[in-house]
């Protein structure tokens, strides 16, 4: 049977023209429909369509777009297709201001073409990523695995299986390492029977982590087996944070707690910070001086307020809102407000139940210090107080703060006077730092203007 290496170099080929049959033909088909365009001319239309599309698949492949996805998130790769396209946006750009090369082609064409074959494509990828997952659930395109490990691991990892029928891994044989009966001479007869002629298609190790000169020796076992070999550690006592294996100073880490926004991936977070941010802040900013106005007029002075929170890295910004409240002295600890708070104003009770107080976040989002989405900043006494209650509060803050999160847009936003509330949205919020994706960022804002925009706590 084929080695699942060269399976998988078969399909990431088919992948990269996939995407660029499909940039392709969506920009040669918006070229033949839009009227008053002369493309037949010369070659400069086609030549640029064939360019975009080689270059899509050349930017999808630097960000890890063609890695195998089973098992994976659909957002997480929608947002790394949309990185890619953004990526290649930007260098197709360039080089045509470079070249003065813009003046030649349809500037209307080029912005229909280039949306049309992001929404193509994810809608494309999102259509076979849902095939896929279906098929799997029924029992076809499944990868055979051999787990070895102790008991409780396997039991463990059998559960998880069980639960995830899509993914399309299924256990076909076990072997349980038991102090009843020597593990290695299986092994050894397993690989001697294996090397060539295989019924299972990949290897889990699933031990402790304090078991690991057994995974070691394990490992060395079957070297002979061409096949993937993954070891899934018992990590459940551990809480992590986008976990993954690095090299450091020629040594392999298991690392624990990661922020996933590293190398391109903070490119990508940074520009869809800055374009949109930008975008929404031209967007908003009439609506702005209006609400600033209106604050002036029926407050007085200072129209803005501010406060320090802390930021990435645990780091001190300053944080801008629009006034909702009368001028009033903190003593100790910040009072959030309450239902029927004497200190909110009518106005001011407006702006916090539309989300419209908020806005001058932008402008933190512009300088760097916010992203559109994120964990919510909390007051630096509240976080000074629940680093001590409730376990990895502090990670939240291995990203920037966000002006909308995946809390809010579950409803977990307002007032926090149980602690367990509380919990719940650092849960969340940690979720999103684990999976973070372009692609969840997009859902966040899309759930952020449906639901997330009103508030009725105050």
């Amino acid at each position: 049977m084929p080695h699942g290496n060269t399976a998988s170099d078969w399909l990431r080929h088919g992948m990269r023209g996939f995407d660029a049959a499909i940039a392709f033909s969506v920009s040669w088909a918006l070229l033949k429909a839009m009227p008053g365009l002369d493309y037949t001319q010369g070659i400069e239309y086609p030549l640029l369509i064939l360019v975009g599309s080689l270059l899509l698949t050349a930017c999808g492949e630097v960000l890890g777009l063609y890695q195998p996805w089973r098992g994976r998130s659909l957002f997480t790769m929608l947002g790394v297709y949309a990185g890619g396209w953004f990526l290649a946006i930007v260098l197709l750009s360039l080089f045509l201001v470079v070249t003065q090369g813009a003046i030649v082609f349809s500037r209307a064409w080029m912005l229909a073409s280039s949306v049309a074959v992001l929404g193509g494509g994810c809608g494309l990828r999102a259509a076979l990523y849902g095939y896929l997952r279906r098929l799997r659930a029924r029992g076809r395109n499944i990868k055979r695995v051999l787990v070895i490990g102790r008991v409780d691991n396997i039991a463990r990892v059998e559960r998880r299986l069980e639960s995830l029928p899509y993914i399309g891994y299924r256990i076909s044989h076990r072997l349980v390492d038991s102090p009843a009966d020597a593990l290695l001479p299986r092994i050894q007869a397993l690989v001697s029977d294996s090397v060539f002629r295989r019924d299972f298609d990949e290897v889990w190790l699933s031990y402790p982590l304090s078991e690991g000169d057994t995974v070691k020796c394990i490992a060395e076992e079957l070297l002979s087996v061409p096949v993937n070999l993954r070891f899934f550690p018992d990590l459940s006592d551990v809480r992590l944070l986008n976990h993954r294996v690095a090299k450091v100073a020629d040594m392999y880490s298991l690392d624990l707690n990661v922020s996933p926004l590293n190398g391109p991936m903070r490119l990508i977070k940074a520009l869809e910070d800055r374009v949109l941010g930008l975008l929404l802040f031209v967007l908003f900013l009439p609506l702005m001086l209006v609400i600033a106005a209106l604050v002036r007029w029926r407050m007085g002075s200072p129209v803005l307020f501010k406060q320090y929170r802390h930021g990435l890295d645990g780091k001190r910004f300053r944080i801008y809102k629009f006034r909702t409240m009368r001028p009033h002295a903190e003593k100790g600890v910040t009072r959030q407000a309450t239902g029927g708070d004497v200190r909110i104003t009518r106005l001011g009770s407006f702006l916090r139940r539309t989300s419209l107080d908020e806005l001058p976040q932008l402008y933190n989002v512009l300088q760097g210090r916010m992203s559109l989405v994120g964990p919510r900043p909390h007051a630096m006494d509240h976080n000074d107080h629940y680093k001590d209650v409730i376990e990895a509060y502090m990670q939240r803050h291995r990203v920037k703060p966000g002006m909308t999160g995946w809390a809010q847009v579950n409803g977990l936003r307002g007032i926090t006077e149980d602690v367990e509330v509380m919990r719940r949205r650092v849960e969340y919020d940690l979720y999103y730092i684990d999976n973070w994706s372009l692609g969840l960022d997009l859902k966040i804002l899309a759930m952020t203007l449906s639901k997330g925009f009103f508030n009725a706590n105050p």
